[in-house]
């Protein structure tokens, strides 16, 4: 249990989590006053975005040359780590949902919060654990920016603000998310 503790104090989880807890509450503070039109995918992609660009902090160690030298197999454990990462951002989003107005479904939120966990752990491998947020941010920006989804390619690019049942959200959210997560644990974060 004390190496679990350890653990999650070198990849900075409590800092994540509070920022996590905390955009998720200021977005439903938001849509309580009235601050999103009802079955605006805006607000819970907002949180849920931020949820994983905070949580990307996380996916480099202090020392990546002691990360690579180490006696235990780091293959599961980041895999691991992404995938709960992704679990905890859309759990919180759903919690503080079910206190107040509902903003999403289900369905989109375990859909979202698995693809842009696989983008910010392939933001990780691109750009390093310091810049993995990066990747996030440039497709969410794009996407609440980008002219309406009318051909594929469109509607792979705002991916994010599609309802659950669209085909090219949904595919495009699980590559991203077996991709990145992939990448991310035979590959680690880039130095």
């Amino acid at each position: 249990m004390r190496w679990l503790m350890l653990y999650a104090r070198s990849r900075q989880v409590p800092a994540s989590l509070a920022a996590v807890v905390i955009s998720a509450v200021a977005v439903w503070a938001l849509a309580r006053d009235g601050g999103g039109e009802p079955g605006d995918p805006r607000l819970p992609v907002l949180v849920l975005a931020t949820g994983a660009m905070a949580a990307s902090i996380g996916l480099s160690g202090q020392d990546l040359a002691l990360d690579r030298t180490a006696a235990i197999r780091w293959v599961p454990r980041r895999a691991a780590h992404v995938l709960l990462c992704g679990a905890v951002v859309g759990a919180v989003l759903l919690t503080v949902q079910a206190m107040g107005e509902p903003m999403a479904t289900t369905a989109f939120v375990v859909r979202n919060s698995a693809g842009l966990m696989g983008l910010v752990a392939l933001g990780a491998v691109l750009s390093g654990g310091q810049y993995a947020w990066t990747l996030p941010f440039a497709w969410l920006s794009f996407s609440f920016f980008a002219p309406p989804p009318t051909s594929a390619p469109m509607r792979v690019a705002s991916w994010m603000l599609l309802p659950p049942g669209t085909a090219a959200s949904t595919w495009t959210a699980l590559v991203l998310a077996v991709v990145g997560t992939a990448a991310y644990a035979l590959a680690g974060p880039r130095r």
